[in-house]
């Protein structure tokens, strides 16, 4: 009579094997989160858009997840925003009416923070506890959540310097807080998209997959600029195109002192650095679209990517030569981060 005794390596071939057939299932709900930090991206985006971001002048991560409920609850939120210098200077004899307008703006983009973080963390958790996460990808799960962390606190440093001696919150911090959603949002569609389906091998050379991946890089430097941009209220003005200030290359770039701040503080300098990377990008897509066109599955990436990529460029000189709309300034801003999307499963394809 045999006995068949289970080994710790046969256990731990087997909890190998169950983890390898959650890769789909933990790419799905990464896929998911991804689309509602998308989301709260744009929710984002029309909060700027329309004056909202500073109708909420605390900061309560649990208490504040409830709105005001009763009129007294109401009357003392908008008293505090009374408080602030865009009442006194921009909506002074602003209605509670209006008020209401633009704090539930604000209220929806903290509440939907806030619902990732609990999408986010409680499959996370349930995944953890049945030892279905491999070993190598737990580290960059926990990193994901702790940046998500860091973006809430990010987001109210933001608010904060808008709240006293501003009409509107710093460029400098709106462009971090943007930069690190779409850092956030970047790293977890990789991942996903590595354990979503086993990749498949594509023989480009090594110069090549480096290319797309400084792609990657080129459109996540050109949201940034798009940030300075939004934040320095930029594209209310200058509203022509293929010119600005009259010249394609306008002669008072460099008006301010020291250079540095022309690149961060001149709203010509940082239209005019936002255009020129938008045709950067272009070039470099269309070229890449050339260098791969021996690779089936890269091409077709490739194809979709320059698609985005001109319609983005569209979208952007519509919204320009109309004084940024709501609509088509949210509509933008969405446009961005698919076209980063692209870009990322371009680089996948190549990068094995």
């Amino acid at each position: 009579m045999t006995m068949s005794i289970e080994t710790p390596s046969s256990t731990r071939s087997a909890a190998d094997q169950r983890q390898i057939a959650s890769r789909r299932l933990i790419a799905y709900w990464l896929f998911a989160v991804a689309g509602l930090i998308f989301a709260m991206v744009v929710v984002g985006g029309l909060t700027r858009l329309t004056e909202s971001g500073l109708s909420i002048t605390e900061w309560k991560p649990v208490m504040g997840a409830l709105p005001p409920l009763g009129d007294a609850a109401w009357a003392d939120a908008f008293a505090k925003y009374q408080q602030i210098p865009q009442y006194e200077l921009v909506n002074k004899g602003m209605t509670l009416g209006e008020f209401k307008s633009i704090f539930w703006w604000e209220w929806s983009h903290r509440f939907l923070g806030r619902f990732i973080g609990f999408a986010f963390l409680v499959p996370f958790l349930g995944f953890l506890a049945t030892r279905r996460i491999e070993r190598a990808l737990a580290p960059r799960l926990a990193v994901m959540f702790v940046l998500g962390a860091l973006q809430g606190a990010l987001g109210w440093w933001m608010v904060k310097s808008g709240l006293t001696h501003r009409v509107d919150v710093s460029q400098y911090r709106l462009a971090a807080h943007l930069g690190l959603a779409t850092l956030i949002y970047a790293y977890m569609i990789w991942v996903a998209l590595g354990l979503w389906r086993e990749p498949v091998p594509v023989a480009a050379s090594g110069g090549l997959r480096k290319a797309s991946l400084a792609l990657v890089g080129l459109v996540f430097f050109q949201m940034l600029l798009g940030a300075f941009v939004a934040g320095l209220k930029a594209g209310y003005i200058y509203n022509t195109w293929p010119l600005i200030d009259g010249a394609f290359i306008p002669s008072r770039l460099f008006d301010q002192s020291p250079l540095w701040r022309n690149f961060f503080e001149s709203h010509l300098t940082a239209q005019f650095d936002h255009r020129m990377v938008a045709y950067l990008v272009a070039l470099m897509v269309g070229w890449h679209w050339l260098a791969t066109r021996r690779f089936a599955q890269a091409t077709r990436s490739a194809i979709w990517l320059a698609l985005a990529v001109l319609a983005q460029i569209g979208l952007g000189i519509w919204a320009l030569l109309w004084a940024v709309p709501v609509p088509l300034g949210a509509a933008h801003q969405a446009g961005a981060l698919i076209v980063l999307t692209l870009a990322i499963v371009h680089a996948r394809r190549l990068i094995a």
